[in-house]
């Protein structure tokens, strides 16, 4: 009997589909197959560090290779301005050399597969001893015109490809889109075919990879404000720079850099009994790369370029100002490849206690 087992929990009651493969390849690249040079030479073509068919999850690497420092625990995603904004659910990877798809399946005939004695040929289906052995060894052509694979095509200069849900969001109905059965994949080429992988898939996986530092604003005066004289509002040069994270796909010769860089700071005053500086509390960068300008002895009568003059005191209770840092994010990739991606924000709070007095010598 041919065995099948579902690996994902929505597709538990699905029945199994064999998807026909493109025979279709594109070189290294995005939109300008050309443009995208070869795997390097010190490295196997579509090759891998170990054997992933039996193992879950994707092999992108991803690394925070600048910025962000001085953010510890409290560094955290940004958060897309654009709501409609999403980053890739699934894509194909490179799983297994022929050699490497031979010893699996010698793995389930001895009963050693990663569930129950089966082979992952999707994101959430496994294949059973029969199945395997009549497509991948035998090459027999499946029911929907599927050609299979003689001796699992051992001597061939390749891999054999599966899809993968993106870990961030593996519990949405799209993390189901790439359910083609593993197929192969001749060296030096991507598949092209929806949901393959490109420069920019890898830019928008790292997307979410950007740990930025906690928005804390420096602040005149430091502890306690006076109701009507304005607090000065500002961020160092230097304070928050640019973050940049690489994501790579190992064995293709794609990656991608995504870098954000902070372009602007919000102020929200936590009370509707406030002035903000300038009026739409939008604080823009500096040449310098600092935002607002530092608080000086003799400036208290001036209105600060960025900050804020309350108009009451809190009476025991701060109010809860929030400075908000937009991010602009943009990607640069394998092939020449770039673009940009929606800008973020990261929020940071502060407690701001406010004084009644009618005269302040500052």
């Amino acid at each position: 009997m041919r065995k099948t087992a579902r690996l994902g929990a929505l597709l538990a009651s699905s029945a199994a589909v064999l998807v026909a493969l493109s025979p279709n390849a594109y070189a290294w690249g995005e939109d300008d197959p050309g443009k995208q040079p070869a795997p390097p030479a010190n490295k196997p073509a579509g090759g891998a560090s170990g054997n992933t068919l039996m193992a879950g999850g994707t092999s992108v690497t991803v690394e925070q290779v600048s910025g962000g420092k001085g953010g510890g625990s409290a560094a955290k995603p940004v958060t897309p301005v654009d709501p409609n904004w999403k980053p890739p659910s699934c894509w194909y990877e490179p799983v297994a050399t022929p050699e490497e798809l031979k010893a699996g399946v010698e793995k389930v005939k001895n009963g050693e597969g990663r569930d129950a004695g089966t082979v992952p040929v999707t994101p959430s289906l496994g294949w059973g001893e029969e199945l395997m052995v009549d497509h991948y060894e035998k090459g027999k052509t499946q029911s929907d015109g599927a050609e299979g694979y003689k001796n699992y095509n051992i001597g061939k200069k390749g891999m054999f490809w599966r899809g993968v849900m993106n870990p961030d969001v593996e519990d949405t109905f799209e993390a189901r889109d790439c359910e083609q059965n593993l197929f192969w994949q001749n060296a030096d080429t991507v598949p092209d075919i929806p949901n393959s992988p490109t420069p920019k898939v890898l830019a928008s996986y790292a997307y979410n990879k950007i740990k930025v530092p906690d928005t804390k604003v420096e602040l005149k005066p430091e502890a306690t404000s006076k109701v009507n004289m304005p607090t000065w509002v500002w961020l160092d040069k230097g304070t928050f720079e640019d973050v940049k994270v690489r994501a790579e796909l190992p064995g293709t010769g794609l990656w991608a850099e995504t870098t954000a860089k902070p372009v602007a700071l919000h102020l929200e005053p936590g009370t509707g009994d406030a002035t903000t500086f300038p009026a739409s509390g939008d604080c823009k960068i500096n040449d310098d790369g600092s935002i607002g300008t530092p608080y000086t002895k003799g400036s208290s009568k001036q209105d600060p370029p960025c900050g804020i003059a309350y108009l009451r005191a809190t009476d025991g209770t701060p109010f809860q100002m929030k400075a908000s840092l937009t991010w602009e994010i943009s990607w640069e990739g394998s092939g020449g490849t770039g673009g940009d991606l929606p800008n973020g924000t990261f929020d940071g709070t502060q407690a701001i206690d406010v004084e009644e007095v009618q005269s302040v010598n500052r």
